[in-house]
Protein backbone atom coordinates (compact mmCIF):
# COMPACT_ATOMS: atom_id res chain seq x y z
CA UNK A 1 0.00 0.00 0.00
CA UNK A 2 1.02 3.80 -0.39
CA UNK A 3 1.00 5.31 3.19
CA UNK A 4 1.59 8.15 4.49
CA UNK A 5 3.39 9.43 7.20
CA UNK A 6 2.15 12.74 8.91
CA UNK A 7 4.92 13.35 12.11
CA UNK A 8 5.95 16.51 13.82
CA UNK A 9 9.55 14.85 12.78
CA UNK A 10 11.52 11.82 11.96
CA UNK A 11 12.11 10.48 15.19
CA UNK A 12 13.78 7.36 16.31
CA UNK A 13 10.10 6.15 16.90
CA UNK A 14 8.96 7.08 13.17
CA UNK A 15 12.20 5.96 11.74
CA UNK A 16 11.38 2.56 13.28
CA UNK A 17 7.89 2.54 11.98
CA UNK A 18 8.81 3.37 8.56
CA UNK A 19 11.89 0.74 8.54
CA UNK A 20 8.85 -1.88 9.82
CA UNK A 21 6.53 -1.11 7.16
CA UNK A 22 8.76 -0.65 4.13
CA UNK A 23 10.43 -3.89 4.97
CA UNK A 24 6.89 -5.38 4.53
CA UNK A 25 6.69 -3.77 1.10
CA UNK A 26 4.48 -0.86 1.45
CA UNK A 27 5.49 2.65 0.06
CA UNK A 28 5.94 5.31 2.95
CA UNK A 29 6.03 8.48 1.90
CA UNK A 30 6.80 11.07 4.81
CA UNK A 31 5.30 14.88 5.86
CA UNK A 32 6.41 16.65 8.15
CA UNK A 33 2.94 18.24 10.56
CA UNK A 34 3.67 22.04 9.46
CA UNK A 35 0.32 23.18 8.84
CA UNK A 36 -2.63 21.84 7.74
CA UNK A 37 -2.48 23.41 4.09
CA UNK A 38 0.31 21.15 3.74
CA UNK A 39 -1.07 18.08 5.18
CA UNK A 40 -3.93 18.04 2.63
CA UNK A 41 -2.21 18.58 0.08
CA UNK A 42 0.44 15.87 0.95
CA UNK A 43 -2.61 13.87 0.74
CA UNK A 44 -3.52 14.75 -2.56
CA UNK A 45 -0.53 14.42 -4.08
CA UNK A 46 0.63 10.88 -2.22
CA UNK A 47 -3.31 9.43 -2.70
CA UNK A 48 -2.26 7.16 0.05
CA UNK A 49 -4.93 3.98 1.24
CA UNK A 50 -3.69 5.03 4.63
CA UNK A 51 -2.19 7.86 7.17
CA UNK A 52 0.21 6.73 9.96
CA UNK A 53 0.67 9.45 12.67
CA UNK A 54 3.99 8.14 14.90
CA UNK A 55 4.75 11.23 16.21
CA UNK A 56 1.75 14.35 16.68
CA UNK A 57 1.33 17.62 18.74
CA UNK A 58 -1.65 18.63 16.61
CA UNK A 59 -4.81 17.10 15.93
CA UNK A 60 -5.09 15.95 12.12
CA UNK A 61 -7.11 18.06 9.69
CA UNK A 62 -10.85 16.83 9.67
CA UNK A 63 -10.66 17.37 5.67
CA UNK A 64 -7.86 14.39 5.74
CA UNK A 65 -9.40 12.61 8.25
CA UNK A 66 -12.78 12.56 6.84
CA UNK A 67 -11.55 10.81 3.68
CA UNK A 68 -8.90 8.82 4.54
CA UNK A 69 -8.21 6.22 7.40
CA UNK A 70 -5.62 7.94 9.72
CA UNK A 71 -3.99 5.95 12.81
CA UNK A 72 -2.62 7.49 15.24
CA UNK A 73 0.46 6.00 17.47
CA UNK A 74 -0.87 6.79 21.11
CA UNK A 75 1.73 6.14 24.12
CA UNK A 76 -0.90 4.89 26.58
CA UNK A 77 -3.32 2.07 27.12
CA UNK A 78 -6.83 1.44 25.50
CA UNK A 79 -8.79 4.49 26.94
CA UNK A 80 -6.17 6.42 27.92
CA UNK A 81 -6.54 10.24 26.46
CA UNK A 82 -4.48 13.91 26.85
CA UNK A 83 -1.33 14.78 25.68
CA UNK A 84 1.01 13.85 28.13
CA UNK A 85 0.20 10.18 28.80
CA UNK A 86 3.41 8.97 29.34
CA UNK A 87 4.55 11.23 31.71
CA UNK A 88 1.78 10.56 34.20
CA UNK A 89 2.69 7.11 33.72
CA UNK A 90 6.25 7.33 35.18
CA UNK A 91 5.43 10.42 37.56
CA UNK A 92 2.63 7.76 39.28
CA UNK A 93 4.58 4.80 39.10
CA UNK A 94 2.59 2.87 37.23
CA UNK A 95 3.53 -1.05 36.51
CA UNK A 96 2.07 -1.62 33.09
CA UNK A 97 1.78 0.66 30.27
CA UNK A 98 1.12 0.30 26.77
CA UNK A 99 0.82 1.68 22.97
CA UNK A 100 -2.74 2.33 21.35
CA UNK A 101 -2.96 2.52 17.83
CA UNK A 102 -6.60 4.79 16.76
CA UNK A 103 -8.55 6.07 14.39
CA UNK A 104 -8.06 10.25 14.44
CA UNK A 105 -12.16 11.33 14.73
CA UNK A 106 -13.57 14.34 16.18
CA UNK A 107 -12.52 14.00 19.58
CA UNK A 108 -8.69 13.48 20.17
CA UNK A 109 -7.68 10.36 21.19
CA UNK A 110 -11.25 8.87 21.13
CA UNK A 111 -11.85 7.09 17.66
CA UNK A 112 -11.44 3.06 17.66
CA UNK A 113 -9.11 1.11 18.63
CA UNK A 114 -6.98 -0.65 16.00
CA UNK A 115 -4.18 -2.24 17.46
CA UNK A 116 -2.89 -2.09 21.39
CA UNK A 117 0.65 -3.70 23.15
CA UNK A 118 1.02 -3.14 27.00
CA UNK A 119 4.45 -3.73 28.27
CA UNK A 120 6.18 -3.37 32.13
CA UNK A 121 7.12 -0.26 33.39
CA UNK A 122 11.10 -0.21 34.70
CA UNK A 123 11.91 2.55 37.21
CA UNK A 124 14.00 5.01 33.73
CA UNK A 125 13.37 8.55 31.93
CA UNK A 126 10.57 8.65 30.14
CA UNK A 127 12.63 8.91 26.72
CA UNK A 128 14.23 6.11 27.69
CA UNK A 129 10.72 4.17 28.34
CA UNK A 130 9.77 6.05 24.78
CA UNK A 131 12.72 5.08 22.66
CA UNK A 132 12.81 0.99 24.17
CA UNK A 133 9.59 -0.22 25.51
CA UNK A 134 7.36 2.23 23.79
CA UNK A 135 9.10 1.83 20.31
CA UNK A 136 9.01 -1.65 20.63
CA UNK A 137 5.12 -2.26 21.47
CA UNK A 138 4.41 0.78 18.80
CA UNK A 139 5.86 -1.22 16.04
CA UNK A 140 3.93 -4.38 16.95
CA UNK A 141 0.85 -2.53 17.34
CA UNK A 142 1.41 -0.38 14.07
CA UNK A 143 2.41 -3.47 11.76
CA UNK A 144 -0.79 -5.10 13.11
CA UNK A 145 -3.09 -2.19 12.45
CA UNK A 146 -2.17 -2.18 8.84
CA UNK A 147 -2.02 -5.91 8.60
CA UNK A 148 -5.78 -5.48 9.50
CA UNK A 149 -6.54 -2.57 7.49
CA UNK A 150 -5.17 -4.65 4.70
CA UNK A 151 -6.89 -7.81 5.04
CA UNK A 152 -10.65 -6.29 6.44
CA UNK A 153 -10.40 -2.21 6.34
CA UNK A 154 -12.31 -2.13 10.06
CA UNK A 155 -11.02 -1.87 13.17
CA UNK A 156 -11.54 -5.07 15.50
CA UNK A 157 -14.47 -4.87 17.80
CA UNK A 158 -14.09 -3.02 20.81
CA UNK A 159 -13.16 -4.55 23.66
CA UNK A 160 -15.88 -5.67 26.64
CA UNK A 161 -16.36 -3.29 29.43
CA UNK A 162 -14.30 -5.88 31.68
CA UNK A 163 -10.88 -4.38 30.10
CA UNK A 164 -8.89 -2.01 32.06
CA UNK A 165 -8.83 1.45 30.38
CA UNK A 166 -7.35 4.40 30.89
CA UNK A 167 -9.01 7.80 31.37
CA UNK A 168 -8.63 11.39 30.16
CA UNK A 169 -5.69 13.10 31.51
CA UNK A 170 -4.61 16.85 31.11
CA UNK A 171 -1.59 18.44 29.84
CA UNK A 172 0.72 18.20 32.45
CA UNK A 173 1.31 21.70 33.33
CA UNK A 174 4.76 23.03 35.22
CA UNK A 175 2.97 23.18 38.52
CA UNK A 176 2.15 19.28 38.31
CA UNK A 177 5.45 18.98 38.41
CA UNK A 178 6.98 21.17 40.82
CA UNK A 179 9.62 19.62 43.17
CA UNK A 180 9.13 20.21 46.85
CA UNK A 181 12.30 19.97 47.85
CA UNK A 182 11.86 20.63 51.58
CA UNK A 183 9.78 17.78 51.71
CA UNK A 184 9.83 15.69 48.18
CA UNK A 185 12.54 12.33 48.68
CA UNK A 186 14.71 11.41 46.37
CA UNK A 187 12.66 8.83 44.60
CA UNK A 188 9.83 11.54 44.37
CA UNK A 189 12.38 14.32 43.15
CA UNK A 190 13.56 11.31 40.74
CA UNK A 191 10.22 10.27 39.08
CA UNK A 192 9.26 14.03 38.42
CA UNK A 193 12.50 14.68 36.77
CA UNK A 194 11.97 11.66 34.91
CA UNK A 195 8.63 12.35 34.10
CA UNK A 196 9.87 15.31 31.97
CA UNK A 197 12.84 14.46 30.66
CA UNK A 198 13.64 14.64 26.90
CA UNK A 199 10.87 17.96 27.41
CA UNK A 200 10.12 19.77 28.86
CA UNK A 201 12.26 19.63 31.92
CA UNK A 202 11.32 20.30 35.18
CA UNK A 203 10.93 24.31 35.99
CA UNK A 204 13.11 25.16 38.92
CA UNK A 205 16.19 27.15 40.24
CA UNK A 206 19.67 26.82 40.32
CA UNK A 207 21.70 29.77 41.59
CA UNK A 208 18.81 31.59 41.89
CA UNK A 209 18.20 31.56 38.37
CA UNK A 210 15.21 29.56 36.69
CA UNK A 211 16.12 26.59 33.93
CA UNK A 212 14.74 23.10 33.49
CA UNK A 213 16.07 19.97 35.17
CA UNK A 214 16.94 16.99 33.22
CA UNK A 215 19.00 13.81 33.68
CA UNK A 216 19.08 13.39 37.55
CA UNK A 217 20.59 9.72 39.38
CA UNK A 218 20.13 9.35 43.09
CA UNK A 219 23.68 9.50 45.19
CA UNK A 220 24.33 8.18 48.29
CA UNK A 221 24.98 11.31 50.29
CA UNK A 222 28.12 11.89 52.43
CA UNK A 223 28.36 10.18 55.57
CA UNK A 224 28.86 12.83 57.88
CA UNK A 225 27.41 16.46 55.62
CA UNK A 226 24.07 17.77 56.68
CA UNK A 227 22.51 20.11 53.82
CA UNK A 228 19.45 21.41 53.60
CA UNK A 229 17.21 20.27 51.01
CA UNK A 230 17.25 21.91 48.00
CA UNK A 231 20.88 22.87 48.32
CA UNK A 232 23.74 22.50 45.80
CA UNK A 233 26.08 20.50 47.81
CA UNK A 234 29.21 20.24 45.15
CA UNK A 235 29.63 18.74 41.46
CA UNK A 236 30.43 15.67 39.75
CA UNK A 237 31.64 15.42 36.35
CA UNK A 238 29.10 17.30 34.13
CA UNK A 239 26.57 17.27 36.77
CA UNK A 240 25.60 19.50 39.47
CA UNK A 241 24.61 17.98 43.11
CA UNK A 242 21.54 18.70 45.03
CA UNK A 243 20.87 17.66 48.67
CA UNK A 244 16.73 16.20 49.00
CA UNK A 245 15.50 15.66 52.23
CA UNK A 246 16.63 11.99 52.65
CA UNK A 247 19.79 11.99 49.83
CA UNK A 248 21.18 13.64 47.10
CA UNK A 249 20.78 14.15 43.63
CA UNK A 250 22.98 14.73 40.36
CA UNK A 251 21.53 16.67 38.15
CA UNK A 252 23.55 16.22 34.85
CA UNK A 253 21.44 19.03 32.04
CA UNK A 254 19.49 21.91 32.77
CA UNK A 255 18.47 24.67 30.25
CA UNK A 256 18.35 28.08 31.88
CA UNK A 257 15.10 29.79 31.18
CA UNK A 258 16.50 33.43 31.58
CA UNK A 259 16.97 34.58 28.03
CA UNK A 260 15.72 33.43 24.36
CA UNK A 261 18.42 31.34 23.40
CA UNK A 262 19.13 29.06 25.61
CA UNK A 263 19.27 25.26 25.15
CA UNK A 264 19.59 22.14 27.30
CA UNK A 265 23.76 21.80 28.40
CA UNK A 266 25.85 19.81 30.99
CA UNK A 267 24.65 21.37 34.12
CA UNK A 268 28.08 22.78 34.86
CA UNK A 269 28.64 24.17 31.42
CA UNK A 270 25.26 25.91 31.66
CA UNK A 271 26.23 27.43 35.07
CA UNK A 272 30.15 28.04 34.47
CA UNK A 273 30.98 30.45 36.63
CA UNK A 274 28.33 29.66 39.47
CA UNK A 275 29.49 25.75 39.02
CA UNK A 276 33.37 26.59 39.44
CA UNK A 277 33.49 27.22 43.21
CA UNK A 278 31.49 24.00 44.39
CA UNK A 279 33.50 21.13 45.79
CA UNK A 280 34.48 18.72 42.82
CA UNK A 281 33.63 15.31 43.74
CA UNK A 282 36.02 12.81 42.52
CA UNK A 283 35.43 10.03 39.86
CA UNK A 284 36.68 7.06 38.78
CA UNK A 285 36.15 4.18 36.13
CA UNK A 286 38.36 1.66 38.19
CA UNK A 287 36.24 2.27 41.29
CA UNK A 288 32.80 2.38 39.79
CA UNK A 289 32.45 5.88 40.46
CA UNK A 290 32.07 7.42 36.80
CA UNK A 291 28.89 8.39 35.94
CA UNK A 292 28.84 7.38 32.41
CA UNK A 293 31.87 4.72 31.93
CA UNK A 294 31.43 1.62 33.89
CA UNK A 295 33.73 -1.15 33.62
CA UNK A 296 32.53 -5.28 34.15
CA UNK A 297 34.74 -7.95 34.64
CA UNK A 298 32.86 -10.64 33.16
CA UNK A 299 35.68 -13.68 33.72
CA UNK A 300 36.66 -16.46 31.64
CA UNK A 301 38.97 -13.54 30.25
CA UNK A 302 36.00 -11.24 28.53
CA UNK A 303 35.59 -7.49 30.00
CA UNK A 304 32.60 -5.42 28.99
CA UNK A 305 32.93 -1.82 28.19
CA UNK A 306 29.96 0.34 29.11
CA UNK A 307 29.60 4.25 28.28
CA UNK A 308 26.24 5.77 28.28
CA UNK A 309 26.08 9.33 27.81
CA UNK A 310 23.43 11.07 27.32
CA UNK A 311 21.48 11.33 24.62
CA UNK A 312 24.31 9.12 22.63
CA UNK A 313 26.35 12.66 22.15
CA UNK A 314 29.93 12.65 23.25
CA UNK A 315 31.59 15.87 24.29
CA UNK A 316 35.58 16.54 23.67
CA UNK A 317 36.35 16.01 27.29
CA UNK A 318 33.98 12.21 26.96
CA UNK A 319 35.91 11.27 24.22
CA UNK A 320 39.30 12.00 26.36
CA UNK A 321 37.41 10.02 29.16
CA UNK A 322 36.54 7.34 27.53
CA UNK A 323 39.71 7.08 25.27
CA UNK A 324 41.31 7.10 28.76
CA UNK A 325 39.58 4.27 30.00
CA UNK A 326 40.38 1.82 26.94
CA UNK A 327 44.12 2.71 26.87
CA UNK A 328 44.00 1.16 30.81
CA UNK A 329 41.62 -1.71 29.70
CA UNK A 330 44.65 -2.06 27.26
CA UNK A 331 47.52 -1.93 28.55
CA UNK A 332 46.39 -5.32 30.31
CA UNK A 333 44.32 -6.54 27.68
CA UNK A 334 41.47 -9.27 28.12
CA UNK A 335 40.95 -11.60 25.60
CA UNK A 336 37.84 -10.33 24.30
CA UNK A 337 36.77 -6.59 25.40
CA UNK A 338 33.03 -5.81 24.58
CA UNK A 339 31.99 -2.52 24.06
CA UNK A 340 28.39 -2.17 24.96
CA UNK A 341 28.09 1.56 24.49
CA UNK A 342 24.46 2.95 26.18
CA UNK A 343 21.15 1.36 26.50
CA UNK A 344 18.98 3.55 24.30
CA UNK A 345 22.24 4.49 22.02
CA UNK A 346 25.42 3.21 21.20
CA UNK A 347 26.65 6.46 20.50
CA UNK A 348 25.82 8.90 18.32
CA UNK A 349 28.89 11.09 17.28
CA UNK A 350 29.85 14.50 18.00
CA UNK A 351 28.59 16.69 21.06
CA UNK A 352 26.57 19.35 18.73
CA UNK A 353 24.82 20.99 21.72
CA UNK A 354 28.27 21.38 23.42
CA UNK A 355 30.00 22.69 20.28
CA UNK A 356 26.80 25.14 20.04
CA UNK A 357 27.55 26.90 23.55
CA UNK A 358 31.42 27.20 22.91
CA UNK A 359 32.84 30.80 22.29
CA UNK A 360 33.69 29.49 18.76
CA UNK A 361 31.91 26.85 17.54
CA UNK A 362 33.69 25.88 14.82
CA UNK A 363 36.93 25.86 16.89
CA UNK A 364 34.78 23.43 19.07
CA UNK A 365 33.72 21.53 16.05
CA UNK A 366 37.51 20.69 15.51
CA UNK A 367 38.49 19.83 18.83
CA UNK A 368 35.23 17.73 19.23
CA UNK A 369 35.91 15.58 15.83
CA UNK A 370 39.72 15.42 17.22
CA UNK A 371 38.97 13.71 20.00
CA UNK A 372 36.67 11.32 18.42
CA UNK A 373 39.35 9.97 16.19
CA UNK A 374 41.81 9.77 18.57
CA UNK A 375 39.33 7.21 20.17
CA UNK A 376 38.60 5.34 17.25
CA UNK A 377 42.04 5.21 16.48
CA UNK A 378 42.41 3.26 19.87
CA UNK A 379 40.18 0.93 18.94
CA UNK A 380 41.82 0.02 15.29
CA UNK A 381 45.26 0.21 16.77
CA UNK A 382 43.88 -2.25 19.73
CA UNK A 383 45.83 -5.71 18.17
CA UNK A 384 46.50 -7.30 21.27
CA UNK A 385 42.47 -9.09 21.78
CA UNK A 386 39.55 -9.17 20.09
CA UNK A 387 37.14 -6.38 20.10
CA UNK A 388 32.96 -6.82 19.90
CA UNK A 389 30.79 -3.75 19.54
CA UNK A 390 27.55 -4.67 20.92
CA UNK A 391 25.10 -2.62 19.53
CA UNK A 392 22.15 -2.32 21.49
CA UNK A 393 20.81 0.87 21.20
CA UNK A 394 21.17 3.11 18.06
CA UNK A 395 24.21 4.98 16.51
CA UNK A 396 24.50 7.49 14.32
CA UNK A 397 27.01 9.08 11.82
CA UNK A 398 30.40 8.63 13.66
CA UNK A 399 29.07 6.45 16.49
CA UNK A 400 28.41 3.93 14.07
CA UNK A 401 32.37 4.12 12.25
CA UNK A 402 33.20 4.00 15.64
CA UNK A 403 31.33 0.25 16.37
CA UNK A 404 33.32 -0.75 12.75
CA UNK A 405 36.39 -0.01 14.67
CA UNK A 406 35.77 -3.29 16.25
CA UNK A 407 36.74 -6.84 14.81
CA UNK A 408 33.09 -7.87 15.30
CA UNK A 409 29.99 -5.57 15.37
CA UNK A 410 26.60 -7.30 16.71
CA UNK A 411 23.26 -5.60 17.12
CA UNK A 412 19.83 -6.97 18.00
CA UNK A 413 17.13 -6.57 16.04
CA UNK A 414 15.29 -2.89 17.29
CA UNK A 415 18.50 -0.84 16.54
CA UNK A 416 17.85 1.81 13.72
CA UNK A 417 21.38 2.81 12.07
CA UNK A 418 22.34 6.58 10.75
CA UNK A 419 25.95 5.89 8.72
CA UNK A 420 25.75 9.36 7.23
CA UNK A 421 26.66 12.84 8.02
CA UNK A 422 24.81 14.48 5.20
CA UNK A 423 21.72 15.62 7.32
CA UNK A 424 23.99 17.54 9.70
CA UNK A 425 24.40 20.70 6.95
CA UNK A 426 26.86 18.45 4.46
CA UNK A 427 28.67 17.37 6.80
CA UNK A 428 31.27 15.05 5.02
CA UNK A 429 32.28 12.82 8.23
CA UNK A 430 35.50 11.86 9.73
CA UNK A 431 36.07 8.41 12.34
CA UNK A 432 38.01 6.47 9.30
CA UNK A 433 35.21 6.31 7.54
CA UNK A 434 36.96 5.68 4.51
CA UNK A 435 39.24 3.35 6.11
CA UNK A 436 36.40 1.22 8.05
CA UNK A 437 33.97 1.21 5.10
CA UNK A 438 35.44 -0.59 2.63
CA UNK A 439 37.17 -2.95 4.64
CA UNK A 440 34.16 -4.59 6.09
CA UNK A 441 33.35 -7.77 4.04
CA UNK A 442 30.50 -7.86 1.53
CA UNK A 443 30.19 -4.04 2.25
CA UNK A 444 28.63 -1.83 -0.97
CA UNK A 445 30.72 0.99 -1.78
CA UNK A 446 31.51 3.70 0.23
CA UNK A 447 29.11 6.12 -1.63
CA UNK A 448 26.40 3.94 -1.64
CA UNK A 449 26.01 4.21 2.21
CA UNK A 450 27.38 7.71 2.69
CA UNK A 451 24.93 8.97 -0.11
CA UNK A 452 21.97 7.63 1.81
CA UNK A 453 19.79 9.71 4.16
CA UNK A 454 17.75 7.04 4.77
CA UNK A 455 17.85 4.94 8.28
CA UNK A 456 19.05 1.25 8.13
CA UNK A 457 17.29 -1.93 10.27
CA UNK A 458 19.63 -3.45 11.96
CA UNK A 459 18.99 -6.47 9.43
CA UNK A 460 19.71 -4.34 6.54
CA UNK A 461 22.80 -3.28 8.25
CA UNK A 462 24.06 -6.98 8.25
CA UNK A 463 23.00 -7.35 4.85
CA UNK A 464 25.42 -4.72 3.63
CA UNK A 465 28.18 -6.06 5.61
CA UNK A 466 27.90 -3.30 8.15
CA UNK A 467 26.85 -5.37 11.34
CA UNK A 468 27.91 -9.19 11.26
CA UNK A 469 25.15 -10.98 13.29
CA UNK A 470 21.75 -9.39 14.63
CA UNK A 471 19.86 -11.60 17.85
CA UNK A 472 18.04 -10.88 21.19
CA UNK A 473 14.47 -10.98 21.47
CA UNK A 474 15.55 -8.04 24.08
CA UNK A 475 17.44 -5.70 25.57
CA UNK A 476 18.19 -8.08 28.34
CA UNK A 477 18.57 -11.30 25.75
CA UNK A 478 20.75 -9.49 23.90
CA UNK A 479 22.90 -8.74 26.89
CA UNK A 480 22.84 -12.35 28.31
CA UNK A 481 23.79 -13.52 24.29
CA UNK A 482 26.41 -11.53 23.52
CA UNK A 483 28.62 -12.54 26.65
CA UNK A 484 27.32 -16.00 25.95
CA UNK A 485 28.98 -15.56 22.85
CA UNK A 486 32.52 -13.67 24.15
CA UNK A 487 32.70 -16.20 26.34
CA UNK A 488 32.95 -19.07 23.45
CA UNK A 489 35.77 -16.80 21.76
CA UNK A 490 37.50 -16.14 24.56
CA UNK A 491 38.29 -20.06 24.70
CA UNK A 492 38.27 -20.41 21.22
CA UNK A 493 41.91 -22.07 20.98
CA UNK A 494 42.19 -20.38 17.34
CA UNK A 495 41.98 -17.04 18.84
CA UNK A 496 45.67 -16.65 19.22
CA UNK A 497 46.15 -16.98 15.54
CA UNK A 498 43.09 -14.95 15.31
CA UNK A 499 44.81 -12.17 17.19
CA UNK A 500 48.10 -12.71 15.26
CA UNK A 501 46.07 -12.37 11.37
CA UNK A 502 44.54 -9.03 12.78
CA UNK A 503 48.28 -7.68 13.64
CA UNK A 504 49.32 -8.75 10.25
CA UNK A 505 46.33 -7.00 8.83
CA UNK A 506 46.87 -3.78 10.36
CA UNK A 507 50.78 -3.89 9.65
CA UNK A 508 49.98 -4.37 6.05
CA UNK A 509 46.78 -1.78 5.85
CA UNK A 510 49.54 0.63 7.62
CA UNK A 511 52.28 0.46 4.98
CA UNK A 512 49.93 0.37 2.40
CA UNK A 513 48.21 3.85 2.79
CA UNK A 514 48.57 4.99 6.60
CA UNK A 515 45.93 5.83 9.03
CA UNK A 516 47.13 9.31 9.27
CA UNK A 517 46.61 9.72 5.40
CA UNK A 518 42.67 8.42 5.65
CA UNK A 519 42.75 11.18 8.95
CA UNK A 520 44.17 14.02 7.22
CA UNK A 521 42.04 13.47 3.76
CA UNK A 522 38.71 13.44 5.74
CA UNK A 523 39.70 16.58 8.25
CA UNK A 524 40.78 18.02 5.36
CA UNK A 525 36.85 17.81 4.15
CA UNK A 526 35.43 18.38 7.66
CA UNK A 527 37.42 22.05 7.80
CA UNK A 528 35.57 23.17 5.17
CA UNK A 529 32.99 22.61 6.94
CA UNK A 530 33.83 24.12 9.86
CA UNK A 531 35.89 27.27 8.41
CA UNK A 532 34.87 26.92 4.64
CA UNK A 533 32.30 29.34 2.57
CA UNK A 534 29.41 27.12 3.47
CA UNK A 535 27.35 27.93 6.47
CA UNK A 536 25.39 25.12 5.82
CA UNK A 537 27.04 22.95 8.68
CA UNK A 538 26.27 25.78 11.56
CA UNK A 539 22.72 26.92 10.43
CA UNK A 540 21.84 23.03 10.40
CA UNK A 541 23.29 23.04 13.44
CA UNK A 542 21.86 25.52 15.24
CA UNK A 543 18.50 24.66 14.42
CA UNK A 544 19.38 21.10 15.56
CA UNK A 545 20.13 22.13 18.89
CA UNK A 546 17.14 25.26 19.33
CA UNK A 547 14.76 22.37 18.32
CA UNK A 548 13.71 25.04 15.19
CA UNK A 549 10.69 23.84 13.49
CA UNK A 550 11.21 22.88 10.15
CA UNK A 551 9.08 24.89 7.44
CA UNK A 552 9.41 22.11 4.62
CA UNK A 553 10.01 17.65 4.54
CA UNK A 554 13.23 17.53 3.13
CA UNK A 555 12.95 15.76 -0.18
CA UNK A 556 14.50 12.29 -0.09
CA UNK A 557 11.48 12.23 2.99
CA UNK A 558 8.97 14.05 1.00
CA UNK A 559 8.72 11.35 -1.68
CA UNK A 560 5.01 12.37 -2.93
CA UNK A 561 6.61 15.62 -4.09
CA UNK A 562 8.68 14.09 -6.79
CA UNK A 563 6.56 14.45 -9.72
CA UNK A 564 7.76 11.20 -11.10
CA UNK A 565 6.12 9.12 -7.86
CA UNK A 566 3.03 10.95 -7.74
CA UNK A 567 1.19 8.55 -10.25
CA UNK A 568 1.56 4.83 -10.62
CA UNK A 569 3.00 3.08 -7.61
CA UNK A 570 7.17 3.38 -8.36
CA UNK A 571 9.54 1.12 -6.77
CA UNK A 572 10.84 1.66 -3.53
CA UNK A 573 14.18 3.71 -2.79
CA UNK A 574 17.29 2.10 -3.35
CA UNK A 575 20.65 2.57 -1.67
CA UNK A 576 22.21 4.09 -4.96
CA UNK A 577 19.43 7.00 -5.21
CA UNK A 578 20.56 10.22 -3.29
CA UNK A 579 16.77 11.56 -3.56
CA UNK A 580 17.78 14.96 -2.13
CA UNK A 581 19.11 18.06 -3.38
CA UNK A 582 21.84 18.88 -0.91
CA UNK A 583 19.68 20.47 2.21
CA UNK A 584 20.03 19.57 5.51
Amino acid sequence: MRILFLTRSFNGLAQRLYLELTALGHEVAIEFDISDAVTTEAVALWRPALVVAPFLQRAIPEAVWRHTVCLVVHPGIVGDRGPSALDWAVAEGVCEWGVTVLQAEAEMDAGPVWASQNFAMREATKSSLYRQEVTEAAARAVVGAVQRFAATGAPPPAAGSGTPRGRWRPLMKQADRAIDWPHDDTRTVLRKIRAADGAPGVRDELFGLPCHLFDARALPPPPSAAHAPGQVVGRRQQAVLRATCDGLVAIGHVRRADGPEHFKLPATLAFLAETAALDDWPTSVADGTDPDIRLEAIGDGVLALHFDFYNGAVSTTQCQRLRNALRDVLARPPRVLVLFGGTDFWCNGIHLNVIEAAASPADESWRNINAIDDLTQTLIEATDCLVVAAMQGSAGAGGVFMALAADVVWARPGVVLNPHYKNMGNLYGSEYWTYLLPRRPGSPQPAEVMGRRLPLSAGQAQALGLVDEVFGDSPAAFRAEVLARARRLAADPDLPARLQAKRRQRLHDEALKPLAAYRDEELARMRRNFYGFDPSYHIARSNFVRRVAPSWTPRHLAIHRDPARQGASAAPATLDQDQDSGQA
